[in-house]
């Protein structure tokens, strides 16, 4: 058995600049924001990013840290499009590979299962296969002879997610309502990072087992950050922080930035949150 616990620091400084990476959760909904916000603290860049996005990836698209995406799209959920990702794509900041939500999970699986491609019927028929057209379809081998596109295997050279509870040897366990994915971005990467709420000894006995979603087999590091998904939600632990998404989405990035993400360790972002919400009492 192996300690796999390690700090944000320790993690980015086994990423380069250049890498495929996924990340996990979904739109603005468990995401691993302190490993992102670690990221931006270093000099890596020129990244392709795998991601149901949300915050994460409007945080690397605003700060040009993104060279490719791979997204099915990218919400803040209840403000539907995020606006630095936005403004980024508008300028030709980088190449987008806009994939249907079916189309992507079996993207996933495939590199998973390290198959080249999965067989699906997403996106037949969909301009999917127009804004994409390096997409190829396949023939069914079999007597129905059916025609479906081969969705390219999503793999990934590393992947960053965020569950509610962890142990030290890289087992984690969400407490929410939905898995979004995470175990299969670990599964498809070559190494993945478990950021979590609570780091524990071991989980409770009577812990329902389909909660343990993800395994250690296919983890590499542990992070313990409390509130690491902020300002996204990881119920029940905490909720989505609505104030301080609306600020970030009407804040100019620079301002942003500067205020929230100049300082030296995610102490110091927590620390400035704070800060930000004592003045609106």
């Amino acid at each position: 058995m192996t300690d796999k616990t390690m700090t944000p620091e320790e993690v980015v400084g086994r990423l380069r600049s250049g890498m495929t990476l996924g990340i996990g959760g979904w739109g603005s909904r468990r995401k691993p924001m302190a490993l992102v916000r670690a990221l931006l603290r270093s000099e890596i860049t020129d990244l392709t990013v795998v991601s149901y996005g949300g915050p994460d990836v409007g945080l690397l698209a605003a700060a040009g840290r993104i060279r490719k995406l791979v997204a099915a799209f990218v919400t803040l959920d209840s403000i539907p499009l995020e606006p630095h990702f936005r403004a980024a794509r508008e300028s030709g900041a980088f190449a987008l590979t806009e994939l249907d939500e079916a189309m992507f999970m079996w993207g996933l699986q495939a590199a998973a299962n390290r198959l080249p491609f999965m067989p699906v019927r997403a996106g037949l028929g969909s301009d999917v296969m127009t804004v994409n057209p390096g997409l190829r379809t396949v023939t069914s081998p079999y007597e129905d002879g059916e025609t479906f596109v081969a969705v390219p295997a999503l793999r990934m050279d590393a992947a960053f997610v965020h569950l509610n509870r962890a142990d030290r040897l890289g087992n984690g366990q969400y407490l929410g309502p939905d898995p979004y994915f995470d175990d299969l971005f670990c599964e498809a990467a070559d190494t993945a990072y478990v950021s979590c709420e609570q780091l524990v000894d071991r989980f409770a006995r009577d812990t329902a087992p389909q909660s343990l979603l993800v395994s250690r087999h296919s983890v590499t590091g542990v992070v313990e950050t409390p509130n690491g998904a902020h300002f996204t939600s990881c119920v029940p632990d905490h909720d989505r922080d609505e104030p301080f998404q609306k600020m970030y989405a009407a804040t100019p990035w620079p301002a942003f930035a500067e205020r929230f993400l100049s300082g030296k360790s995610e102490d110091d972002y927590q620390q400035a949150v704070r800060a930000w919400h004592e003045e609106l009492r």
